[in-house]
């Protein structure tokens, strides 16, 4: 058959041409599933429910979306238990959160509990004092000449809204006013004191 002849060139040997392959993946859903993820992994990482979510609401069917996401759990892409322990120590660090709100997050995030519990558990308690003290110190500065209450209230509200325990947060507190000086002869050890912190609109 001379060109122009009417058999595309695509149809030789039955090899489709470029263009036509191309279309054909733009079609196929799990093609689409991969590169909605992989685009989203190069951006930043992601969890698999953050991603089974993208997929969803980008119309991939479920079964294809399932099976990428498989695939890229397997070879490593996709890591609930990686992403965890990174985030804890981004968030905390970085942060200075608690154990309560870095729980929180994850689990907004679709992380498993057991992924959760492991990472936020690779928090001593004596690490979660020492940054919670920190806060306390660089707030203090801040801070002088407020009456013993109001120092204690407001300092309890920004361990509070950063995922605090309650007994955590009292003791960095104590220790750090009775390093700088500042032991205020008034306690917090109410409850009401600290859920009212939850209250307080200073920021952190």
């Amino acid at each position: 058959m001379v060109p122009g002849g009417g058999i595309g060139e695509s149809a030789v040997d039955g090899v489709a041409s470029e263009p036509e392959q191309a279309s054909r993946e733009d079609n196929d859903p799990e093609s689409v599933a991969r590169s909605i993820c992989l685009r989203l992994l190069t951006a930043a990482p992601r969890t698999r429910a953050q991603l089974a979510d993208a997929l969803r609401r980008r119309g991939v069917p479920e079964d294809a979306a399932t099976a990428v996401l498989v695939r890229f759990a397997e070879v490593g892409l996709i890591d609930d238990a990686m992403f965890a322990s990174a985030w804890v120590d981004s968030r905390h660090y970085g942060r200075g959160l608690g154990r309560m709100a870095l729980a929180a997050e994850l689990n907004q995030r679709g992380v498993d509990r057991a992924d959760v519990k492991a990472a936020v558990d690779r928090l001593s308690p004596e690490t979660e004092l020492a940054t919670a003290r920190a806060l306390v110190e660089r707030r203090l500065a801040s801070m002088a000449g407020q009456p013993a209450q109001v120092r204690i209230r407001r300092l309890a509200a920004m361990l509070a809204r950063k995922g605090y325990l309650y007994g955590l947060a009292y003791r960095a507190v104590r220790e750090a006013l009775d390093q700088a000086g500042q032991e205020a002869g008034v306690s917090f050890d109410h409850d009401e004191t600290y859920d009212d912190a939850y209250l307080d609109g200073e920021p952190d």
